[in-house]
């Protein structure tokens, strides 16, 4: 009677790589997967009127975007008509929400209409439209090394 030796193919010379990669993948995962890249944001702001206050800027993926859960974000304080930041994203897709914060209240002022009369824009100087700019207007890709992003506040 003839025996079927499991770790025959396994031991051999063809099949010892091939079993040396499981076993790592196996008993190692978290090297096996890859961590995305990490890649630096950095977004200019321009068309700066008033050189008082801070920039309030938000950096969004998409499940966060309509519902203002950012993944990063900050206050850049204003003393010029150009203002450059940068954020550590991991490499994807983001968009961009933010206000010139002029008198320092921490909030976009509006009208009693609810019109801001506070300067704003989005990421790819995606136009507002009753509302924020949807996020296929605002959406752009950050990848590594490095991505820029321009934006004219209105």
């Amino acid at each position: 009677m003839k025996t079927l030796s499991l770790l025959g193919p396994v031991l051999s010379g063809a099949g010892l790589i091939p079993a040396a990669l499981l076993g790592a993948v196996l008993f190692f995962p978290q090297s096996a997967m890859a961590e995305p890249a990490t890649a630096k944001l950095t977004v200019t702001v321009t068309n700066i009127a008033e050189h008082a206050g801070a920039l309030m800027i938000g950096v969004y993926d998409k499940a966060g975007y309509d519902t203002d859960r950012q993944v990063a974000g900050g206050a850049v304080a204003v003393s010029a008509d150009t203002v450059t930041t940068t954020f550590d994203l991991p490499a994807g897709q983001y968009g961009i929400k933010m206000f010139h914060d002029v008198d320092g209240d921490g909030k976009m002022s509006t009208n009693p209409f609810g019109m801001p009369t506070e300067p704003f824009a989005f990421s790819n100087n995606a136009p507002a439209q009753f509302g924020p700019a949807k996020w296929d207007a605002a959406a752009f890709t950050v990848e590594a090394p490095a991505t820029t992003q321009t934006i004219k506040l209105n």
